[in-house]
């Protein structure tokens, strides 16, 4: 499933994705810090759930909902928002806003308005074959796998998954094991704060604590070290 992430404050935006990633680790993020980012993202992508911020530089949430569903009649959306204003819950009502998330957020009242999607399959989106082949990445992500790996668990030829994984996905093997990697990463470097940089590579299926820091910060844009200390 394909999620919208908008919110102007970047903490916030990595909040809200390391929950979810968490938990539904078969969706697809895309996050935008304003609307146009967002009504590009929507453009090229079809998506399924939107959590949308009210106060936006320029257009806000609220605005660019009516927008959003322009482009896409069926998404749902959930308005996140640290004000309480009569006249925001009309227009919420008005565009079809599914539900309310306030700010800070909190994880138990997240996961109580996500409680529905627990048994929204991924097949929904993806062909039975990437259904399959995600489930043995996310379960291989440790080891030294390879996409003739994925293939020959799945009863594929690598040649035939890796262009289906691309059409489906809308990345390649590598790029997704990357990125499944480097989430899995951020979570550990989090929950386990006396584990090493290289406990935390070797635990993710990197080959050494060197390649993992320059893919990490050629993804993150700062070191493991200083996302575990800015967190």
């Amino acid at each position: 499933m394909n999620v919208l992430l908008l919110d102007d404050e970047p903490l916030e935006l990595e909040q809200i994705e390391y929950l979810l990633q968490s938990k539904f680790p078969l969706w697809t993020f895309f996050k935008a810090s304003d609307a146009v980012q967002a009504h590009s993202i929507c453009l090229n992508q079809t998506i399924h759930l939107a959590f949308l911020d009210i106060n936006l530089p320029g257009k806000s949430g609220l605005e660019f909902g009516e927008e959003l569903r322009t482009i896409n009649s069926h998404v749902e959306i959930i308005i996140v928002t640290a004000c309480q204003d009569f006249n925001y819950a009309q227009q919420s009502i008005r565009i079809g806003v599914v539900d309310y998330l306030t700010k800070p957020i909190i994880e138990s009242e997240l996961f109580g308005i996500l409680s529905k999607y627990k048994e929204i399959h991924v097949s929904q989106t993806y062909s039975s074959l990437i259904v399959s082949s995600l489930k043995v990445i996310h379960d291989r992500y440790s080891e030294k796998i390879s996409l003739t790996d994925i293939a020959a668990d799945v009863h594929a030829n690598p040649t035939y998954l890796s262009r289906k994984f691309h059409e489906e996905v809308g990345i390649s093997f590598s790029e997704y094991l990357i990125q499944y990697r480097i989430q899995t990463a951020k979570r550990l470097l989090l929950d386990n704060p006396n584990w090493t940089i290289s406990d935390i590579a070797e635990s993710c299926g990197f080959s050494s604590q060197n390649y993992f820091s320059t893919l990490f910060r050629k993804v993150e844009g700062i070191s493991p070290k200083e996302f575990r200390l800015n967190e």
